[in-house]
Formats: C-alpha cells, structure tokens, sequence
C-alpha cells in the first residue's frame, strides 16, 4: 500500500475450533491493508492452521496466495460437517424453543461418550479428516526450507511432562500442527519422536516467549478468541464447564502478559539494561462480547455461514484495530496492561 516499507510485526494466534475463523478474518484484513508484514507467528490449535494456511501461501505467491489459502482451508473444513448438517432441523428447533447448546443430540451423544470411553475406543483407527486437508492446502516442505517464509512456532502439551513444546523449522509437519490442536477427551494423543501431545492451550494459548527470545520485530499482535471476560455468570453446568475451560486455556496467556508488563516496567525505570533485555511493544486484537454470546458447542460445528460471520467480525476488529492503532506500531504498546491481565 503506497510505497512506504512494511511494518514488521509477528502474531500469537489462539484456538478455539470453528471460533478459529474469527483469526482468518483478522489475517485476511491485515493482508488487505497491506501496512504490516507479518514476520513471525506463535500459534495453538486452530491458531496453528490459520498460521500453517498463510505460511503456505505467502511462500508460494505471496499476500494474495495467502489470503486464497486461508480461504480454501476453511471453505474445505465447512464441507466436513455433515452430521451437523443432517441435524440442522434440531438445530433451528432448539434456537426457537431458546432451549440450551448441550441439549442438541449431536452434542449430547457426543459429551457422553467422549467422557465414558477412552480415545483409543472411541477412535481406534487414529481417523482425523483434517490431516488430509492439511496435507492438500499446506506444503510443509516450502515452509521449512523457504527462507523467506514466515517463523513459525506451533505450541503443544507434552502428556507425560507437563511441558510446553514448541515446533519450528525444520521440523514443521502435520503432525506438529495436529498436535497443538489434539483436544482430549475427543482425541488420542499425537505421538512425535517417541513423545505424545495434546492440545497446547494448556499450557501455552499461544505462548509469547519465543517471539520474545527471536531477534526481529519487537511488535507482537495477539488475536484473541477465548473470552477473557464474561459479564453474565454462568447458570447451566455446560455454561460452568466452559467458562472453566476458557479461564484455564487464557491462564498461560494471562501469566506470560503479566511477566511482560513487568520487565517494561523494569526497563523504562532503568533497573533492567535496555540493551540486553528487549522493550516488547504488545497489541490485542479480539472481540470478547461476540465470543461471549458463542456456546461451546458451535466450536465443534463449522457451518460455512457460521465460519464467514466469524471471518467478518475478525475483518472488522482488524479494520478498527488499525485505525486507531497503525502509528503506533514499532514506537508503543497498544494494550492497557493493567485493564486486560493484571
């Protein structure tokens, strides 16, 4: 846009299952405006798609390629819902009726045998449609060679330490990308050089440091899907059992932010050396209000009508976000720490 050069900023993408899309949108407004270059990406689950998707692109044709990458993956991953489909006249029964998310058949029968039976039981054959997808849109081989693609860092819960591991190059696969979205009781474990994973939100949604301790831009844009706020207490035990997921899959985010607020205090105060300890300059895109209103339940229905409502709103944040917020870009922090995180 102009002739002006390109901001460097990296991005820390959550998940959220379909509420992914809301990220797609924020990533396909960000390359419509095209101010910003975005140099580095630290993303979980549906985060670490959008990233891979993007990825793919730009190294293959760059803003344009990537936004019809992005664009193809979801409009694949729509066309994978069929049973929601066949169930749709349920759907449109219980919204009249205002009846509550868990009450659908799909979704009940679903909650009950995911926490009955084992994964290995559940899904003995390992069968996930989305690998294939991935396979198709994403090539992991330009990806992990490209020099010029986009630093990648995709985030998961090692199972049996308890750790956070973070794949990058050259070592980014679909099963990487899998496992930072394996999403227990619903999955088996991805297993990885001899190690099995489950989703990273646990522990990282996404993790922060490794775009902290990369040399390059010191400007990071968290595009947020799990609400951090709810103004409304939750009533059912669905609503109880969600709310309590979201706290734990924004608790990793929360305690990073905190230490970020920290060292920038230590360092414009002078008590930390500014030449050895970088001065992160943090921004927050999201919509806590949309995602507020969104049941548990719609992560797991991808409807394409659904996906795109969800890429618009993810637009419009974008759109308002650089607006008021593009100059700042590369001189200040945009979030109001104390407000958001502690």
């Amino acid at each position: 846009m102009g002739s002006e050069p390109l901001k460097k900023v990296s991005l820390a993408l959550q998940g959220g299952g379909a509420h992914g899309a809301f990220v797609w949108g924020v990533i396909d407004r960000v390359l419509e405006d095209g101010r910003l270059g975005i140099e580095a990406i630290s993303a979980t689950s549906a985060g670490a798609m959008n990233a891979a998707a993007f990825a793919s692109g730009m190294v293959s044709g760059g803003p344009e390629a990537a936004r019809a990458a992005l664009h193809d993956f979801w409009h694949q991953v729509s066309q994978m819902d069929l049973v929601h489909d066949f169930f749709s006249p349920w759907d449109q029964w219980i919204q009249t009726m205002k009846l509550p998310p868990e009450w659908h058949p799909v979704h009940a029968a679903i909650h009950a045998m995911t926490h009955t039976l084992p994964p290995g039981l559940l899904n003995p054959f390992h069968f996930n449609p989305v690998r294939e997808l991935l396979t198709r849109v994403v090539d992991f081989d330009r990806i992990n060679h490209d020099e010029n693609a986009p630093h990648l860092f995709f985030n998961a819960t090692n199972v049996r330490s308890g750790k956070l591991k973070v794949f990058e190059r050259p070592k980014l696969t679909v099963d990487a990308v899998l496992a930072s979205a394996c999403l227990p009781p619903y999955s088996q474990a991805i297993e990885i050089e001899g190690e099995h994973y489950w989703d990273g939100g646990y522990l990282g949604n996404p993790a922060i440091y490794p775009l902290i301790y990369r040399a390059g831009s010191r400007d990071v844009i968290i595009v947020q899907v799990t609400a951090i706020r709810r103004d409304e207490l939750p009533a059912s035990a669905a609503d109880v059992l969600h709310r309590i997921t979201e706290i734990s899959f924004n608790s990793s985010l929360m305690r990073e932010m905190r230490a970020v607020a920290f060292a920038t205090r230590l360092i414009d105060a002078g008590e930390l050396d500014s030449e050895k300890h970088r001065r992160m300059f943090m921004h927050w895109i999201g919509n806590d209000p949309l995602m507020s209103e969104l049941g548990a339940a719609t992560q797991f229905h991808p409807e394409w009508s659904f996906l795109c409502r969800l890429r618009d709103a993810g637009r419009d944040a974008a759109k308002t976000w650089l607006d008021a917020n593009f100059e700042q870009v590369g001189t200040r922090s945009t979030i109001d720490f104390a407000e958001m995180f502690l």
